[in-house]
């Protein structure tokens, strides 16, 4: 009892760390660009065809490379904060991340392009991991943390469905290059307010970074990333098979490494704590049903309905006004029922969302497909923001790193 109460004392300072909310604002800020850059290449895409003139090919990896490398990354991103300092990692992802934008902004040609986008997949997973994790050590409160995990949840589920709205306005103002651009003064304020507010932390025992594991953690994921998405595009073709043989082989030598590492780059262990494994999957559902119905009413509003870019991203917003909203409350919510019923009724949601879409059509008003934006978006901050405090909660502080790492990669 002594030592809680020794421990506790040590900890009063960090529950009242000045500035801790401010240093959070940043963190979030982070993040949400992180999400907003998965999504908002959608409508900028007729744009830059127009201009780059990409084959269909090159148009593919312009919009998945970013995502392939921030999968494949995550977890080793992850793991790398934690022995170098996840304070460290931000700050020079952050500046990465806002360097490679401009890049980006002003690529020549689609080689450059894909290029650009790939870095910026690199700088995007040295950020996401290490927010999640710094904000453990910011907020040493419980009520504190689970507040301000439902804030950084709700940012992360929301940057998807901000997206298409942010490069809707931006597309009918400027260039494309613009929807890249906007990155830089977010980048700017995240590294200011970080290196005066957030302090570093870091596993004070790490062990060796593994770089082969490193490389099957990049193969597998992007072998399976790949797989997943040309079957849905092409069907079962000889592509699909090797890269699913390719991304399983890879993931499978990864997983017996770890269980032979004396430092392994993600403990597997881990995934034997029921809390842990079941959220993670959860993670995987929600972000699987968040993203599947934004990205399809994006296409949706625009091609099939004829409304205008920014008026196709407007139309989206009842999903980020939802996940807002039920992010901030989630914390509250769990403790007043439990963890499994907001954990069950976010994905309750998010299904009877999904089921709504298969009763639209061309002449669909949009009360209804509002609706199902607005419920999507609550079940998802629901589910999303639970679930991560779960899985920051279930492992150990130097671990929190790798941790927050495997709950991204299933983002």
């Amino acid at each position: 009892m002594t030592t809680e109460t020794v421990q506790h004392e040590s900890h009063i300072e960090g529950v009242r760390r000045p500035g801790r909310w401010l240093a959070l604002a940043a963190l979030v800020l982070a993040v949400l660009l992180v999400a907003v850059d998965a999504t908002v290449l959608g409508l900028a895409t007729p744009f830059l065809s127009e201009d780059l003139k990409p084959s269909g090919t090159q148009l593919l990896w312009i919009g998945d490379v970013y995502s392939f490398v921030i999968a494949g990354l995550l977890v080793s991103m992850g793991s790398l904060g934690d022995r170098i300092g996840r304070k460290k990692l931000l700050l020079v992802g952050a500046v990465a991340f806002g360097a490679v934008s401009v890049l980006n902004a002003y690529a020549t040609s689609p080689e450059m392009m894909i290029a650009a986008r790939a870095l910026l997949g690199v700088a995007g997973a040295t950020l996401m991991p290490s927010t999640l994790a710094l904000i453990r050590n910011l907020f040493h409160d419980p009520r504190e943390r689970s507040l301000a995990i439902g804030i950084w949840g709700a940012m992360a589920s929301a940057g998807a469905a901000v997206g298409p709205v942010v490069g809707g306005f931006l597309l009918e103002h400027f260039w494309w290059g613009s929807v890249f651009l906007i990155n830089l003064p977010v980048m700017a304020v995240l590294v200011v307010i970080g290196v005066k507010l957030i302090p570093e932390s870091k596993n004070p025992n790490p062990g060796p970074w593994d770089l082969p594991s490193v490389a099957l953690s990049l193969v597998g994921m992007i072998g399976v990333v790949y797989a997943v998405k040309e079957l849905a595009s092409h069907g079962l073709t000889l592509d699909v098979a090797a890269a699913t043989l390719v991304g399983a082989g890879g993931l499978t030598w990864f997983v017996r490494r770890q269980l032979t590492l004396p430092a392994p780059l993600l403990d597997m262990r881990l995934f034997r704590n029921r809390g842990f494994s079941g959220a993670v999957l959860a993670d995987l559902l929600t972000i699987l049903g968040l993203a599947g119905l934004v990205f399809f009413l994006s296409q949706f509003f625009q091609l099939v309905q004829g409304r205008a870019p920014l008026e196709a991203g407007l139309a989206e917003l009842p999903a980020a006004i939802g996940s807002v909203t039920a992010g901030l409350l989630a914390g509250r919510f769990a403790r007043r029922f439990s963890v499994r019923t907001a954990v069950a009724g976010g994905l309750a949601a998010i299904g009877l969302a999904l089921a709504v879409l298969t009763v639209i059509g061309r002449s669909t008003g949009y009360p209804l497909l509002g609706a199902s934006l607005l419920v999507v978006g609550v079940g998802a901050g629901l589910a999303f923001t639970v679930t991560a405090d779960v899985i920051l909660s279930s492992v150990p502080k130097e671990q929190a790193g790798s941790a927050s790492a495997v709950s991204e990669t299933a983002y």
